[in-house]
């Protein structure tokens, strides 16, 4: 198991129970494919440094996980597909930042 982040923006104008129905169901898409969720990050509404489609600003929310390739593959599918997001981002950290962040939060 490798360990990523997720950064999802989602449109700001999106209400609060629908941003949380949807961050379920992408943390669900990680545990069916054998990952493990860690830290999310909820936030909030933030401006945008410029306009992506023609929004001004999104809510930000950051996911720590820890899965195969094949489980990120599939959530940047989900993401990919899903209405209420902007932009998402999926980055693989190192390995030494993994272990720092589980040591610290234990």
């Amino acid at each position: 198991m490798r360990p990523y982040e997720v950064m999802v923006i989602f449109e700001s104008s999106t209400d609060a129970q629908l941003i949380q129905t949807e961050l379920d169901r992408f943390l669900e898409v990680i545990r069916s494919n054998e990952g493990t969720v860690g830290a999310i990050d909820r936030w909030g509404r933030r401006p945008f440094a410029y306009e992506v489609n023609h929004k001004r600003e999104g809510y930000y929310v950051l996911v720590g996980f820890a899965g195969a390739p094949a489980t990120v593959a599939e959530l940047d599918r989900q993401l990919g597909l899903a209405d209420v997001v902007l932009r998402h981002k999926i980055l693989r950290l190192p390995e030494k930042h993994a272990a720092a962040t589980a040591a610290a939060s234990n």
